[in-house]
């Protein structure tokens, strides 16, 4: 991530005024970042659009024909929560927890995962989902 993109995505971080309840919409859009974070090869990018959405991409080094492989993005609501978008071919959905989304993901077919509230299942689902993605990057 470039310095400009990574003090945008501090900022926008700092400034998240999240709820005091730590199993927050905000400690899970960390924990993602984090764990795609700490994958080898794994680059992350942040575009902010203020009162629409805040999109974390990540993209893996072995990519060629795709410029990501999972959009973390936080949509501004009544409260903030949290859709996370994979292309339909990099992952499975064995328990049928997305939504197939057509063009969903930069005009591709997409598996995306709502979060409006804390689900520790449906966030290990995602970061299995998002290990998944990562494994098939090509």
């Amino acid at each position: 991530m470039n310095p400009k993109t990574e003090q945008e995505l501090n900022t926008f971080i700092e400034e998240w005024k999240a709820s005091p309840d730590k199993n927050s919409n905000k400690a899970t859009f960390l924990r993602f970042k984090d764990h795609l974070s700490a994958k080898e090869g794994v680059t992350l990018d942040f575009i902010a659009r203020p009162g629409v959405t805040y999109s974390l991409r990540a993209v893996h080094a072995k990519q060629k024909d795709k410029k990501l492989f999972v959009m973390v993005d936080v949509i501004e609501d009544v409260e903030r929560w949290l859709s996370v978008c994979f292309y339909g071919d990099m992952i499975q959905d064995p328990d049928s927890k997305g939504d197939m989304v057509p063009g969903g993901l930069l005009g591709e077919d997409a598996v995306c995962f709502d979060l409006e509230e804390q689900d520790d299942s449906l966030i290990q689902y995602i970061e299995t989902r998002l290990d998944e993605a990562a494994e098939n990057c090509q």
